[in-house]
């Protein structure tokens, strides 16, 4: 297998994770302990930079060529297997249209060794036992299920949701600091090969989009013990729809507070950036503040993989 792979975040193609990634890329903030995977909801130029971003700095990605959260036409899906070369590695969810990807993929010279398969749902193990029986994917993305662990003998990924999400922005403050993973501690004796998981974004996908109450931060951050916690940072102001350039300095001056406390060792590019808004009173937008919080994480645990690879 080419490259050593420890970390598979899952992203769904929005535009703040696609910017977030490209940035990742074109900054060399990340190495080959990471393999993003990308799962589009549309085709689009962000995409297609992003992808180019990747290929330009020798690093891999995977692409999903059976969206799932938001089907594409049949026309898209052909074109998005034209984005598919060394280092855009095929991926496919188990499901009803997967034997037909894997027809196309071997048609365009990709070995069932070259894909990535995420295998989440057990009435598709059987389908995946026939399909992969003499040749297994190059990695398998798995919940931490019994009966699919059992099915999956190679290159398995344990795949988890991590982000404790709740439905308003403003109820993170009863709870704002939590246990957020050890997987990267413990997936090698669990018998995986890596780990992955939604970032802090979380599984879910809502496209939707409206003003919020209140403003949230989610920092990802190591603790003494070497393991993952997140805290959110979340703004005072919530009553009102109005000022969410205010509500984000309230969020924003926490974090600030939280790094001078004793946080310095969590800085990366990422955060840097959240503690210039902080000084400049500057307020970027929801959605970068979003693409900023999965950089920080990424950066973060990119450097946690590096740490444990040369001991």
């Amino acid at each position: 297998m080419e490259g050593e792979k420890m970390y598979f975040p899952y992203f769904r193609g929005r535009q703040y994770d696609l910017l977030a990634l490209k940035e990742l890329a074109q900054k060399r903030l990340i190495s080959n302990e990471i393999l993003p995977v990308v799962e589009p909801v549309k085709i689009s130029a962000t995409l297609d930079r992003t992808l180019k971003c990747y290929v330009d700095a020798k690093m891999r990605l995977a692409m999903v060529l059976n969206p799932e959260v938001k089907k594409l036409g049949e026309e898209e899906n052909m074109k998005l297997y034209d984005k598919t070369n060394e280092f855009v590695l095929p991926a496919i969810i188990m499901n009803n249209n997967a034997p037909h990807v894997i027809d196309q993929l071997r048609n365009k010279g990709y070995g069932r060794n070259d894909i990535l398969v995420i295998l989440n749902n057990r009435d598709e193990v059987e389908k995946y036992k026939k399909i992969f029986k003499n040749d297994a994917p190059a990695y398998v993305l798995i919940p931490d299920e019994r009966s699919i662990k059992r099915a999956v003998s190679n290159n398995k990924i344990l795949l988890e949701d991590k982000f404790h999400k709740l439905n308003r922005n403003a109820d993170y403050a009863n709870n704002d600091d939590e246990f957020f993973s050890d997987d990267h501690r413990y997936y090698k004796e669990e018998g995986y090969i890596g780990f992955a998981d939604y970032s802090m974004i979380g599984e879910n996908y809502d496209e939707s989009g409206f003003a919020p109450r209140a403003v949230a931060i989610h920092i990802v951050y190591i603790d003494k013990d070497m393991n993952f916690r997140i805290h959110h940072f979340v703004s005072n102001s919530n009553h009102g729809l109005e000022d969410v350039a205010g509500k984000y300095y309230e969020a924003v001056m926490k974090l600030k507070a939280w790094y001078r406390s004793g946080n310095e060792k969590q800085r990366t590019v990422a955060l840097s950036t959240f503690l210039e808004h902080a000084e400049k009173g500057y307020f970027p937008g929801l959605p970068t503040i979003k693409k900023l919080s999965i950089m920080h994480h990424l950066e973060l645990v990119d450097r946690v993989l590096r740490k444990e690879s040369d001991k």
